[in-house]
């Protein structure tokens, strides 16, 4: 059953309890308001219990046996016709996947039952139109393929089917129906998720202003109209009753709140009594406080007291921790300050001692004092003593390791002139040049110098960081002393390479005696020991040492340069593979030498990749033969650089500036022995570029490797072009026969080096792009020297280099020239089938003439079995024809065919039984033409050719084998 929102008054619904006090008032409820409540449930009940029979019939009778379940239900008429009720109804079917459904449902004309008579799926609804969302208007549209416009017998019900089929759209529906005209509070914002809940309401989501009452409430109902006979047939009555007995009850209400009134009385005289308690507790209080006054003031005093002991104990603590650590952070132990001033820095015991000292020294240096330290007397004297530690260290650091270097420099000068008298000795002993001994093409190994030196790494680190000066001078004096000694090297290693390469020494000159090695190094060292006690004086000695000792290396590697270039046709392919070995050993020789010394420069100098030092300001550039470039200076003269990656690169290429040019000059020579050294180049120095790239993008190594790289490439480029210039400058002989252009086989043979030379490389891609050049050349000029060619008919050159072409790309399966190959097949196909045809011609030329006529007339209207009625084409004209050639005569003008063609074709690419198999089949296709004209035009006539098929098939084969 259900009611109006607001609930039942207490005095229908419990009678039984009494109402006393104020409160009873607020629970009164006026008379007219209950009969209200009574009259709207008596008709919510009567509507909805005949709405509910008429949905339990609908679902019984009609849906239950289709699978349906009915969700909502409005009585409706159409709009501005006469008015015939019918039911609007929404369901949804039982199974999977859930069919959403409007039903029109109409009473049949006998009205004892109901009868389905339309039904419109809920996806075909494009919108619904409530014609007002504020005013009650029973109207409403349907928008299915066309509008449906309706009148429902209540507004209730009306916004009850909406709602209903906006839950049906937001629950089972993408595509969402437009309502327009509908109130907002209709249009639910969730859907249920419960699959068998209903959508709609039904029974229990009736009208929103109606609520279900309660248990207690239905059964007080319920009691009330038992105890009345008449509370449904007589409404009015029962109404009149139930005011009667609310005037009772408000009586009773009023007597109840009169009796009251003394237990009120009562009650603000005990509220009295509480006020003065609480007045006398608050006089107590007040006399607490004045006691507590005075102990305040003496609480003061004390903690006053108390607050100057604590200050006088907290600076005595500050004066101790300052004391404390100035002790602990700037005393420098005597062991510290004694290997500072004499510890031995050849030993590793020296050198681990001095390194402590040192890092405790930089320490001392670099405390940060707190405000008021600097003005002590100690203080200063303790700084001035660090500062004289570190100057003095400093100096004798830098000494130190100068004279290292000096030293490791001389050793391997000593090495280098031991290696050049052996192999000049070796070269007089056997009067031979330097090509024909087992001279190692290696470059010499510097581990040993970088693992001593970098004993002292954390030594150079320490130099670094406070006295830049002395670490620029040592740096500098590095360079100097290594680019000298590594320009030998590589010098000496290139001109290894060049000869091995060449397999020939300068000519005319044999190796000269060289002086006594022990005076060349202690000529080309006093300089350096001469410099160790001031850095920066040691690089114009070394200059001249530079100029004197590589004089002979140039023009030596010079010389290489100048030998006639040398047909790549008298190099075999070993001559090739042996460059190719000599070029990639070249290369894993310069990579570790170069990463090694990368490594120990950013180990031994301390440049950590991507780092800023401080106190860089601005920089200057500085020429590379002066020192480092990209220096920034400070305010203090202390230098430092902006980017320390740049620095080693900077070191790098000062320290291997001449690989660059011998990388060039070993190029340029492997490209002048033979231009096709360009594609094992090319391979080689792109699989080195992209080690190099991966391992660090921004390295010497890859820097220097990627511009040699360049000039590979376009060397490739250049001998791309020259094969491609020589085609376009061949010339043939007019006297002799043309046969395999050389360019034709020129492209087989680069493309089968390639194939060999380009497996599995990196630069692929270039190949690719130089064999479509090679290849668009190769047709061009095929086709350019057909055309000129005299000696040769035109489709033999076209047909023979076509089907070379073919066959070498069909061998090498180039994916590239796939449509090139495809191309070369027809091009060979098409100027066989023309040489074919062109060369035979017409071999039984009278009777090709004479069936020519008959043709002619066929084609001007006459039947082909009344030719033989024409004067001209008669049997005995016929007869006379064939006659003209027996089988002797035809075998004797094929004898002489074949041997005209086999002038015409090359022994090189075979194709002479090609040739003369497809003449054949050309020759037997003509004679079964005019077999098959004798056989239509002159039928039964007896006539015949002097030879048959198989008469032709021996012709040919005898000639064949004959020959």
């Amino acid at each position: 059953m259900y009611c109006n929102k607001r609930p039942l008054p207490a005095s229908v619904s419990d009678t039984s309890q009494p109402r006393s006090g104020k409160s009873n008032s607020y629970s009164t409820f006026p008379t007219s308001s209950l009969l209200s409540c009574l009259l709207r449930a008596l008709a919510a009940a009567v509507f909805f219990s005949s709405m509910t029979a008429i949905k339990h019939a609908l679902q019984r009778d009609i849906f239950t046996p289709n699978d349906e379940r009915l969700l909502s239900i409005v009585n409706v008429w159409k709009a501005g016709k006469k008015k015939r009720n019918c039911f609007l109804c929404a369901t949804v079917t039982t199974e999977r996947p859930v069919q959403v459904n409007v039903v029109k449902v109409k009473k049949s004309d006998k009205g004892d039952f109901y009868k389905r008579q339309i039904a419109w799926a809920l996806r075909d609804l494009t919108g619904v139109d409530a014609k007002d969302a504020i005013k009650e208007n029973p109207e409403f549209d349907l928008h299915f393929d066309k509008v449906y416009k309706w009148v429902a017998s209540s507004t209730v019900e009306k916004n009850t089917f909406i709602s209903c089929i906006w839950k049906l759209n937001q629950r089972y529906l993408r595509k969402k129906i437009e309502f327009t005209n509908v109130s907002s509070q209709l249009l639910e914002e969730s859907v249920p998720s419960g699959e068998n809940q209903s959508v709609a309401g039904g029974d229990e989501e009736v009208v929103d202003e109606y609520q279900e009452l309660n248990a207690r409430e239905e059964q007080d109902i319920e009691i009330m109209m038992e105890g009345c006979e008449y509370a449904i047939s007589n409404a009015e009555a029962f109404a009149e009753k139930l005011s009667r007995e609310l005037q009772v009850l408000d009586g009773a209400n009023i007597q109840s709140i009169m009796a009251s009134e003394k237990q009120v009385n009562i009650l603000m005289q005990l509220l009295d009594e509480a006020l003065k308690e609480v007045d006398q507790i608050e006089l107590k209080l007040s006399s607490y406080e004045e006691m507590l006054q005075s102990v305040k003031e003496q609480m003061d005093q004390i903690s006053e007291s108390n607050h100057l002991i604590q200050l006088s104990n907290t600076n005595n603590s500050r004066l101790l921790s300052e004391i404390e650590f100035l002790v602990n952070h700037m005393d420098l132990s005597k062991g510290h300050i004694k290997a500072l001033q004499d510890g031995d820095l050849s030993s590793s015991r020296g050198i681990e001692a001095c390194t402590n000292a040192s890092e405790a020294l930089l320490q001392c240096m670099n405390v940060a004092l707190r405000p008021g330290h600097d003005m002590l007397q100690c203080v200063k004297q303790q700084q001035q003593l660090f500062t004289d530690l570190c100057e003095q260290f400093a100096r004798r650091l830098a000494s130190h390791l100068n004279n290292v270097f000096v030293q490791q420099f001389t050793q391997a000068l000593l090495q280098i002139y031991n290696r050049s008298y052996r192999v000049s000795v070796s070269g007089h002993d056997q009067s031979s040049t330097l090509a024909q001994h087992s001279v190692e093409l290696t470059l010499p190994n510097h581990h040993p110098f970088h693992r001593d030196l970098l004993r002292y790494a954390k030594l150079m680190e320490w130099l670094k960081n406070t006295d830049y000066i002395k670490y620029d001078g040592l740096t500098k004096n590095y360079m100097d002393y290594l680019a000298r000694l590594y320009e030998r090297e590589i010098k000496d290693f290139f001109e290894v390479a060049k000869i091995k390469m060449t397999g020939i020494a300068k000519e005319g000159k044999k190796f000269a005696t060289l002086p006594r090695k022990e005076s060349a190094v202690k000529q080309e060292t006093e300089s350096l020991h001469g410099s160790s006690g001031k850095l920066t004086g040691s690089t114009s000695s070394l200059n001249k040492l530079s100029v004197q000792s590589s004089g002979s290396r140039r023009s030596q590697s010079s010389s290489l340069l100048d030998m006639g270039n040398m047909s790549a046709s008298d190099l075999d392919v070993a001559d090739r593979t042996k460059f190719d070995k000599i070029f990639e050993q070249v290369l894993s020789e310069l990579e570790p030498l170069c990463l090694a010394e990368q490594d120990f420069i950013s180990k031994f100098f301390k440049l950590p990749q991507h780092q800023n030092l401080p106190g860089t300001t601005t920089v200057d550039t500085l020429e590379m033969d002066g020192g480092i470039s990209s220096r920034p200076h400070t305010p203090g003269g202390q230098l430092s650089i902006s980017s320390e990656k740049d620095m080693i690169r900077q070191m790098m290429t000062k320290l291997f500036r001449c690989i660059d040019a011998e990388l060039n000059n070993l190029i340029a020579l492997g490209d002048k022995i033979d231009s096709f050294n360009s594609l094992y180049m090319l391979v080689k120095m792109s699989h080195h570029v992209l080690t190099a790239e991966n391992a660090d993008p921004a390295s010497f190594l890859s820097t220097t490797l990627g511009n040699v790289l360049v000039t590979v490439k376009r060397n490739f480029d250049t001998c791309i072009r020259n094969q491609i210039k020589q085609m376009e400058e061949v010339k043939i002989s007019k006297k002799s026969k043309v046969g395999i252009l050389p360019f034709v086989s020129g492209f087989e043979e680069f493309a089968e080096l390639a194939e060999s030379i380009f497996r599995n490389a990196e630069r692929r891609g270039d190949l690719d792009k130089a064999y479509t050049k090679l290849i668009k050349a190769v047709f061009i000029n095929v086709e350019k020297v057909a055309s000129e060619s005299q000696k040769t008919p035109r489709d033999v050159v076209m047909m023979e280099n076509f089907h070379h072409i073919f066959a070498t790309l069909s061998r090498l399966k180039i994916s590239c020239l796939e449509n090139e190959k495809r191309d070369a097949k027809q091009k060979y196909g098409d100027h066989l089938q023309s040489y074919v045809i062109n060369s035979l011609g017409q071999p039984l030329e009278k009777l090709n003439h004479f069936f020519e006529g008959v043709e002619i007339r066929v084609a001007q209207g006459i039947r082909e079995d009344e030719v033989s009625y024409q004067l001209a084409f008669n049997k005995q004209e016929l007869r006379k024809v064939i006659k003209e050639y027996p089988g002797k005569e035809v075998k004797k003008g094929l004898d002489n065919l074949y041997k005209k063609v086999d002038k015409h074709l090359c022994e090189e690419e075979n194709l002479l039984q090609v040739v003369w198999h497809s003449m054949q089949d050309e020759f037997i296709r003509q004679y079964k033409h005019f077999e098959g004209l004798i056989a239509r035009c002159y039928p039964g006539s007896g006539v015949t050719m002097e030879f048959t098929i198989q008469d032709i098939l021996e012709y040919f084969s005898s000639i064949a084998q004959s020959h």
